[in-house]
């Protein structure tokens, strides 16, 4: 009897468990308000009653009398006496919703008004003042500078709001407030002139400060709402890696003059890579960035000669956690819509089977997250992702004999999402195991209007973790523990994203041949989509050149 009684417990408790729904908050009322004001949330899985959960605001729980109302998809609390601006979260059985923030209208930053001396830029305007990623605003002032680019070469920048979740926030301690870049990327600098700016929200950003960095100063910071999103994108458990890798030159043969360049990429700057710092380097750079790439010139190399070039950088690395409402979704012609869009012959988006393919996957569908899950859908469901390398790769016999490598499936899932209207941009880097070695991959994001970027990697989602050598040695990359199982990586790998990767390019990178006499040497299935690699000019007849492997000399995790 008592077995059956425990029996019978134990799946009342799984069945409950299983019942559970993460609690969503879709909206805050008011965004802006003072300690002590009262305010409404609206959401879904809040709980038809609170009993155990609670709300925090900036880390600070309201006390049980300033619970007015809860319901399951609405609250209403006093704000605490906290006197800062912070993220709202509700806690719910042991699950924890989305962060929406709350800003103290005490602490808000305003446009200044009169005139001021000195260089700094001014902002005096925003148009309009609240906006979801994508978003053209307009901003005025003065001091901006003529361009972006300058005669100091330091470029300026317009910066919104970043945040990622933290579980260990502490509401006691101060947490420097972190930002993200307009994106060159997202096509975000529309024009720059000395009193009027036209960019783009970037994706990432959250309501919160915005300013504007030049040479000569750093504006006063200006509140923008970041609202109107088709859902939620969260960044969490932070990594921070030590990246090192190098470049080996033989010189076999070689007169002068003679110039080679290298063309060495760094890890690229995303939403959820950040902080790029460099450790070490054992040669300085010609040209320090150009678009995540870095030129390195090698001049009148001798024969015999052996050259390397050592580099070494720190990386934060960061989970992406998302959830979309397709029914919220507003298709919108933007430029970037039309960019990558773009047929390329690396990714063939025009091929004629392709687009036969598309269409009897999404029909009738005008979604573009419907169309984009379908196609990943039917990837995973008709294409056999192979964990080993194959050297040549052909969208049409990927298609034809239903089998592709990492590189092949993110290229496949690319072309067929920009065919179906979808704006889409492969990524390349590595994915790093629990022992720190590296194996290269490729993923790719999708574009919505109003959301920004989403994560799908169709090979992490097919369950494929790629072999970490041609010999299909299998790598030790760890499943993100506590949010996926082997049964739903399908569903994770479509929105979400784990931080155990490292990427060096977002979409394909064409960069400018040096001198028209130049022989240009490009790699194949690299860890960056760059179209050269090397450059030889003049006498230097034959080299050899060798590229390590990406290697990872510590992992920190926070």
């Amino acid at each position: 009897m008592k077995i059956k009684t425990c029996l019978f417990l134990l799946f009342t408790f799984l069945l409950f468990s299983c019942s559970q729904k993460t609690p969503v908050i879709k909206s805050i009322d008011p965004k802006i308000g003072r300690m002590g004001e009262i305010v409404t949330l609206s959401g879904d899985n809040f709980g038809t009653s609170r009993d155990e959960s609670y709300v925090t605001i900036a880390g600070v729980s309201p006390t049980n009398s300033s619970y007015f109302l809860w319901q399951d998809n609405l609250i209403i609390v006093r704000v605490p006496e906290l006197g800062e601006s912070g993220l709202v979260y509700v806690h719910t059985r042991g699950r924890k919703s989305n962060g929406v923030l709350f800003s103290n209208f005490a602490n808000v930053p305003r446009p200044a008004d009169g005139e001021e001396l000195g260089l700094q830029p001014r902002i005096t305007s925003i148009t309009p003042q609240l906006g979801a990623p994508g978003s053209l605003i307009v901003i005025t002032g003065n001091n901006f500078g003529i361009s972006r680019e300058n005669s100091l070469q330091v470029m300026s920048g317009v910066f919104f709001s970043w945040d990622f979740d933290s579980p260990s926030f502490n509401p006691f301690a101060v947490r420097e407030p972190e930002f993200i870049e307009v994106s060159e990327i997202e096509l975000g600098y529309e024009s720059w002139s000395s009193r009027e700016l036209r960019v783009r929200l970037p994706d990432g950003a959250v309501s919160g400060n915005m300013e504007i960095r030049t040479p000569h100063g750093i504006s006063r910071p200006v509140f923008f709402d970041v609202s109107g999103k088709p859902g939620y994108k969260n960044f969490k458990d932070k990594r921070s890696y030590i990246v090192t890798y190098s470049v080996d030159i033989r010189v076999l043969d070689a007169s002068r003059p003679n110039t080679l360049y290298l063309w060495i990429p760094k890890p690229i700057t995303s939403p959820s890579q950040r902080n790029i710092t460099l450790v070490s380097r054992n040669v300085e750079p010609f040209v320090e960035n150009h678009r995540g790439v870095s030129l390195f010139k090698l001049d009148n190399l001798g024969t015999g000669a052996n050259q390397s070039i050592n580099l070494s950088f720190s990386v934060e690395v960061y989970a992406v956690e998302s959830g979309v409402r397709p029914l919220s979704i507003r298709q919108e012609n933007s430029p970037l819509s039309a960019i990558y869009t773009q047929a390329t012959a690396l990714i063939p988006s025009n091929n004629q089977q392709i687009r036969t393919t598309v269409n009897t996957i999404t029909g009738r569908e005008q979604n573009p997250y419907v169309k984009a899950r379908a196609i990943y859908d039917w990837i995973l469901t008709n294409i056999n992702i192979s964990s080993t390398p194959s050297p040549d790769f052909n969208i049409s016999a990927a298609i034809e004999q239903k089998r592709t490598d990492s590189y092949g499936a993110a290229l496949l899932y690319t072309t067929m999402a920009r065919a179906a209207g979808i704006p889409c941009i492969p990524i390349a880097g590595v994915l790093i195991d629990r022992n720190g070695q590296t194996i290269r991959h490729y993923w790719t994001e999708v574009w919505i209007d109003g959301f920004g970027w989403l994560p799908v990697d169709p090979v992490m989602g097919a369950g494929t973790i790629p072999a970490a050598d041609a010999g299909g040695t299998q790598s030790a990359l760890q499943v993100p523990s506590g949010i996926v199982t082997e049964r739903d990586l399908a569903n994770y790998y479509f929105g979400n994203l784990d931080n155990q990767r490292i990427a060096f390019s977002r979409g394909e990178l064409i960069l400018p041949q040096r001198e028209s006499r130049g022989r240009m040497v490009t790699q194949k299935q690299s860890y960056s989509l760059q179209n050269v690699w090397e450059e030889a000019v003049g006498g230097l007849e034959s080299y050899s050149s060798l590229w390590g492997d990406i290697t990872i000399s510590g992992i920190y995790v926070q």
